[in-house]
């Protein structure tokens, strides 16, 4: 795994007098366990930062309470465990990371939120959104509004987060809806702590079962004639229900200040960055006592209108602080102040830009202005817009000094076992020509970066083939998908193979297979060789292709460039119509060195003999030429000052961080490049053969450099 937390998840065992301290995500955790879940759930492909991670760790602690913990192949199969609360008193989680995530599971949400729940059923959801997100600039937000769920967003402090997942619970069998708890990266890894309690065992789990199933119910199905009331309920009763909830309970926050003409509605995972910018306007302080009262929202929806009319009478003007567009809390509070009469003036976008992730340097400026606008009584405005303009010159004088940087775009991991594919489709189209390339989410992404550039089209997670279903028709070339193993099980099987298949398409499929949904953290697969508890799941791509009705299927391994080239030459020329699937087969390579180096060392610990396979490149031979690079592009092959006074231009070199997967050589000799790679074996704790060997070589060396030398004269 990326990140282990077997020891940070013994914690999770405190009780009543006992401080919990740690991260965020371990303190969701706790909160759910202190909650009395019956079941938890996500996909491991696209974990809440570790949360999914967190509960394999805690699988010990988790059978101890009968808590039934799920690995689902997808975001849907997440969401349709949810299915359990409709009909019982059980209480239950599942994570994913939005918005994708959500997109992938939103029909069972519908079907969820329709019939409602009677135990509680959270969704906790990574709302990867802005500069450092990556996926698609969406909001879960949209969602909440569409199915009716509420949604939470918590203060980012480890007391509000663990008392919103405890009352979200609460929230939930109150108003018979599921909720959704979003949680930002920065509040995953928050650290700090709070009094911990007793972990709760359900009334029914694993340890405790349901005796028998309740008495069927047409009304708790998704499905008409019901739905229709169903949709009635929620506006008339589950709204109104939770409404009281939140107020009741005071889920969301105010935080008084002096300057009461003017306040701020912050969801609740902006209030930290909102406070550190009032606190470097000098308007609060370090421990989060603000000058301008806040409005903090850990429940942006639903959003409760007494709560805003209370806290809007008597001021002048609010800032909405909420990330993305369309505004819809700004609109909301619009709406809520001018039904009850209030003509407090109500600022959102425009103060603060429309797009992007609201940072400390943006929440400044817009801040800055908000009040450069209202110049609230008591405000030295001029300090104020100085302070701000200092930041700005800081910044502006930093950059100067440091100078223009290079770009740095993402890019493989060294000894990569799926960049030698690409380097193999370079030099097929070398031949062949250009083809359409259909990208998927995952790790060889990457490859639509130099030198690569590869990739015209991104849909979906395994959803690449099923994308370029429309390419191949209207092309005179067949187009080439490529997937990872982990989107193959998540979606490409059903929307790419079997679509492909049953509507007799006559692309190339090619499958990335190492071993772990990698660009998440190396979880496992259903064709991992070894799973969580280290026996193989037991499925096979290849196998399951054949099954499903693939005949054109090759298996070769990633690092063989030639064969891989020679592979993708023969799907796109063979007359034989249908799918083509090549399957890439090399483990991830940062799981192979995790796993390698700790055997190297437990080898070396009992003084056992280790080698390890280095490549390098002959100063004398290389030609200065860098096809290799443009070839290769792994970040261990790079240029240095040529050794020879008489060659001006730089030569090849393999630094030490290379791994010896061989891909600088197999490229070498796949291109018919330069002769200039070697292969080198650092053997330590070495036999008596080893040395035997090696000096024999060295003498055969030493007589043929000094033959050279005779020959020379």
């Amino acid at each position: 795994m990326e990140r282990s937390f077997k020891k940070e998840v013994q914690a999770l065992r405190l009780g009543n007098g006992d401080t919990f301290r740690g991260e965020g995500i371990l303190a969701v955790t706790k909160a759910l366990l202190q909650s009395g879940v019956s079941y938890v759930g996500g996909y491991q492909g696209a974990p809440v930062s570790h949360l999914l991670d967190v509960l394999v760790d805690a699988e010990d602690i988790l059978r101890e309470l009968g808590v039934h913990l799920e690995t689902c192949t997808n975001e849907a199969s997440a969401a349709a465990m949810l299915g359990a609360s409709i009909n019982y008193p059980l209480r239950g989680a599942v994570t994913w990371k939005s918005i994708v995530g959500t997109n992938v599971a939103a029909d069972a949400l519908s079907n969820l939120a329709s019939p409602g729940v009677v135990g509680g059923a959270m969704i906790i959801l990574g709302e990867d959104y802005g500069e450092g997100a990556s996926v698609i600039q969406e909001r879960s937000y949209a969602y909440a509004l569409k199915s009716t769920i509420w949604l939470l967003d918590p203060r980012p402090d480890l007391p509000s987060i663990v008392r919103t997942v405890e009352k979200g619970f609460e929230l939930s069998e109150a108003s018979h809806t599921p909720v959704m708890l979003e949680l930002r990266i920065r509040a995953c890894h928050v650290t700090g702590e709070f009094p911990a309690k007793d972990n709760r065992r359900a009334q029914y789990s694993g340890v405790s079962r349901i005796p028998g199933p309740v008495r069927f119910e047409y009304g708790r199905l998704a499905h008409p004639p019901v739905t229709f009331l169903q949709e009635r309920l929620k506006t008339e009763e589950r709204l109104p229900a939770a409404c009281a909830f939140i107020r009741d309970h005071r889920l969301n926050e105010f935080i008084d200040g002096d300057v009461r003409e003017i306040g701020i509605i912050v969801m609740g995972g902006l209030t930290n960055s909102v406070l550190r910018a009032l606190e470097r306007l000098g308007l609060a302080d370090i421990f989060g006592v603000s000058r301008i009262p806040i409005l903090v929202l850990n429940v942006v929806y639903p959003l409760v209108p007494e709560e805003i009319r209370a806290f809007c009478t008597g001021k002048r003007a609010v800032l909405v602080v909420e990330e993305g567009y369309p505004d819809y809390i700004e609109q909301t509070v619009n709406v809520e102040l001018r039904r009850a009469g209030l003509s407090t003036r109500v600022y959102g976008k425009g103060p603060l830009p429309k797009t992007g992730e609201y940072t400390s340097e943006v929440l400044l400026h817009g801040l800055a202005a908000y009040l450069q606008t209202t110049r609230p009584t008591g405000v030295d405005i001029d300090a104020i817009a100085a302070k701000a303009r200092a930041v700005t010159a800081r910044k502006t004088d930093v950059s100067a000094a440091l100078g223009g940087l290079p770009p740095r775009p993402p890019t493989f991991c060294t000894g990569c076992p799926e960049r030698p594919v690409f380097s193999a489709l370079k030099l097929m189209q070398r031949e062949v020509g250009p083809t359409h390339i259909s990208a998927d989410i995952g790790c060889h992404s990457f490859a639509t970066f130099a030198p690569f550039s590869m990739g015209n089209s991104i849909l979906g997670y395994g959803m690449s083939l099923a994308s370029a279903a429309a390419v191949g028709p209207n092309m005179d070339r067949r187009p080439i998908a490529v997937m990872g193993d982990g989107g193959f099980w998540h979606n490409g099987l059903i929307t790419g193979v079997a679509s492909s298949l049953f509507n007799k398409g006559d692309g190339i499929l090619v499958i990335m297979q190492n071993g772990y949904a990698s660009a998440t953290g190396q979880q496992y697969i259903p064709s991992s060789a070894a799973g969580g508890d280290s026996r193989a799941p037991g499925m096979s791509i290849e196998q399951t292709l054949r099954a499903m009705g693939v005949k054109w299927l090759r298996t070769v391994r990633s690092y063989s460039v030639a064969r891989m080239a020679a592979a993708l030459k023969a799907a796109m020329k063979t007359a034989e119509r249908g799918l083509k699937v090549i399957i890439a087969d090399g483990e991830c390579q940062l799981a192979r060195q995790r796993r390698v180096r700790a055997e190297e060392l437990e080898k070396l610990k009992r003084g056992e003999r280790v080698k390890r396979v280095r490549y390098g490149i002959d100063d004398d031979i290389c030609t200065g030429d860098h096809s290799c690079i443009r070839l290769s592009g792994c970040p261990s092959l790079t240029v240095k000052p040529s050794p020879d006074p008489l060659r001006t231009d730089p030569v090849a070199t393999v630094v030490d961080s290379c791994v010896g997967c061989g891909l600088c050589g197999e490229v070498a000799h796949a291109a018919v490049l330069c002769p200039s790679f070697y292969r080198a074996e650092v053997v330590r704790n070495p036999h008596w053969t080893d040395r035997a060997i090696f000096h024999i070589r060295q003498r055969v060396i030493g007589w043929l450099g000094g033959y050279n030398v005779k020959a020379a004269a």
